[in-house]
């Protein structure tokens, strides 16, 4: 197995307008060690022709289309199955890597041999020609007290910010390169992304495990690419009633699963003023999110299964992994 080869992994749903895009530049990277696989997950557009139509001739394709939709979640680990590749990249079919992206990634890896890599973040900005042209979307994931997880920089000018490299909490599902070793490593029952996750916070769920696990997530900003983020909070009144759902749900599963005793004294008040507002919210103006409640009390003896697995298998202490509640990053 070449131990530099890179699978890149796509997972689309009413992807259309964004393939051609996307495609293009995977096709444009100069790093070629790679091979593609998409997994469509019954979209009712036309992203299933997109691929035959635009996909790099010169790269293997690997292409499975589900009658269901499964997800983000259920879709990557889809095609996490089709590879063995050493690395993988998650890319969104809104994501558009600079031809430079996988080799700068890579490199940063390769300058930490002696270190647990199990993921490196690029720097993702938003599309040059768009309305948010010279703004950053992401730079690594950090944690709050409050429980929130943020995609670092996002919103705040390019120019000049987050310009060294660094270690970070994680890496957002678009565009990151992760190690496959790692991957295998935390995965639980076979899962890499957790499916009950499904759209939305499994990137961040996927971090706590490799921070529980000992694995480092480097940020690396030479590498860019573009990313035209569709769901973001100040959004969240136009996004689909089943995404703010799984939105609100996940919230509550990424605690119910990873937060342990001293964390609960330590960010117990604002994640509770979290939750209050959360609540109010959705009595007042997002009924239909209502039933991420019902689910999570329908599916409690699952839920306490799983966090007695997670928990099971750490390997770093608690004290290691809350500090990224207080520390955006650490030096390498």
């Amino acid at each position: 197995m070449d131990a530099a080869k890179v699978a890149i992994c796509i997972v689309t749903h009413n992807s259309e307008e964004d393939l051609r895009d996307c495609l293009e530049s995977v096709g444009a990277l100069r790093f070629r060690a790679i091979e593609l696989v998409i997994v469509d997950c019954a979209s009712n557009d036309s992203s299933v022709a997109a691929v035959t139509e635009n996909h790099p001739p010169d790269i293997p394709l690997v292409h499975r289309v589900l009658s269901d939709n499964i997800g983000f979640a259920g879709g990557m680990n889809e095609a996490l199955a089709q590879t063995q590749a050493p690395w993988v990249l998650t890319l969104n079919p809104d994501a558009r890597p600079h031809p430079d992206y996988l080799s700068s990634l890579l490199d940063r890896a390769a300058k930490h041999p002696e270190d647990r890599i199990g993921a490196v973040a690029g720097r993702l900005v938003r599309p040059q020609d768009g309305p948010e042209a010279g703004l950053l979307d992401a730079c690594g994931m950090v944690l709050s007290p409050s429980w929130r997880h943020f995609d670092r920089g996002s919103g705040e000018p390019a120019a000049g910010r987050w310009a060294h490299a660094d270690r970070v909490f994680g890496a957002t599902g678009a565009a990151s390169l992760f190690s496959r070793q790692a991957l295998n490593d935390i995965a639980i029952d076979g899962e890499v992304f957790l499916a009950e996750f499904h759209s939305f916070r499994e990137d961040a769920e996927l971090c706590f495990r490799l921070q529980e696990r000992g694995w480092d997530v480097l940020y690396e900003p030479s590498a860019l690419c573009e990313h035209r983020r569709r769901n973001l909070p100040s959004r969240r009144r136009e996004m689909p009633p089943h995404v703010n759902m799984h939105s609100l749900k996940n919230r509550y599963l990424l605690r119910l699963y990873h937060q342990g005793g001293v964390n609960l004294l330590l960010t117990g008040v604002p994640t509770l003023l979290r939750d209050l507002a959360a609540l109010a919210y959705v009595l007042v103006l997002e009924r239909s999110s209502l039933a991420a409640y019902r689910w999570l009390w329908q599916h409690r003896r699952e839920i306490l299964h799983r966090r007695r697995q997670i928990r099971a298998r750490r390997t770093v202490e608690d004290p290691t992994v809350n500090r990224w509640f207080f520390r955006g990053s650490l030096p390498l």
